[in-house]
């Protein structure tokens, strides 16, 4: 069996492999040579057979019922993104012929807004490509310009590893959101492509990857690292675009008056030439 076809029990496979006996109220017993549950202990928990629970990882039966997926998240400890992420993999759904990935564009209006903004600023699609980005968001990472993808670069680029203080819990959020922005949609040729290029390239990607998370898209405060300034804080938003499936505006702002909004502005100075030129070139 093809194991792309095979979400639902790679996800419910992964998750509990993440749950201690102790997290789920289990004693433990001599030694355990699983990590996290077994499967007859999940299947206990929630209220079905051993069997049965057998059939939904291996593939074999792909329709539970509501009322078995919200159990087993209950005891996989899922809330939230995680709960919503199972409940659509258990979700029966009519096979359709795949269609052609439609190329993700920005309006005009969206490119002269984000060409407007006096803070870094930038939009992604669903594969976190680089859509449009203003002069401002290029002086913070020289790799956020149109074409660039934000995983390649995130797991790849040495330089883009050190300009983020906490790369590691970002690169956890990051992988989180891709998975969530692709839903099931695992057999788009553009997402094959990406989740093979960086498990070979990338360990760090590769082990995240394993653990099966998924989380919207939203925004958090990001420590910079950056080579001309050195340490700053920017919150980052992240804004769905309305009428544009998929595409987020990422825009990272200082506090007023603190000691990143100066070397923001340090920043956009040394920027200046290029944003003039930028708005010089935009459509009237």
């Amino acid at each position: 069996m093809d194991d792309r076809q095979n979400q639902l029990g790679e996800y419910l496979r992964a998750r509990r492999e993440l749950v201690t006996p102790e997290q789920a109220g289990i004693p433990v017993l001599g030694m355990r040579r699983v990590p996290g549950l077994r499967r007859e202990e999940v299947a206990m928990l929630s209220g079905i057979s051993a069997e049965y629970y057998l059939r939904l990882e291996q593939g074999r039966d792909r329709n539970p019922s509501m009322q078995v997926l919200e159990s087993i998240a209950r005891v996989l400890q899922l809330e939230g993104d995680t709960r919503d992420y199972l409940l659509t993999l258990g979700a029966a759904r009519p096979r359709q012929a795949r269609r052609r990935p439609r190329k993700e564009t920005v309006s005009p209006t969206i490119a002269r807004l984000v060409d407007s903004m006096q803070v870094p600023t930038f939009v992604e699609g669903r594969y976190l490509d680089v859509l449009a980005a203003n002069a401002l968001a290029s002086a913070l990472s020289p790799r956020l310009v149109v074409g660039r993808n934000r995983l390649l670069d995130f797991f790849l680029e040495p330089a883009e590893q050190e300009l983020y203080t906490d790369w590691e819990p970002a690169t956890r959020n990051l992988v989180a959101g891709f998975r969530q922005s692709m839903g099931t949609d695992t057999d788009d040729p553009r997402f094959v492509e990406l989740v093979g290029e960086l498990s070979i390239a990338s360990p760090r990607f590769r082990q995240l990857w394993a653990r099966h998370e998924v989380a919207s898209r939203k925004g958090a405060p990001v420590r910079f690292t950056h080579p001309q300034v050195g340490e700053l804080t920017l919150d980052r938003e992240k804004l769905a675009i309305s009428g544009a499936d998929g595409l987020v505006l990422v825009i990272h702002h200082p506090e007023p008056g603190s000691e990143s909004a100066d070397k923001l502005a340090l920043l956009a100075s040394a920027a200046l030439p290029s944003i003039r030129d930028a708005r010089a070139r935009a459509p009237r």
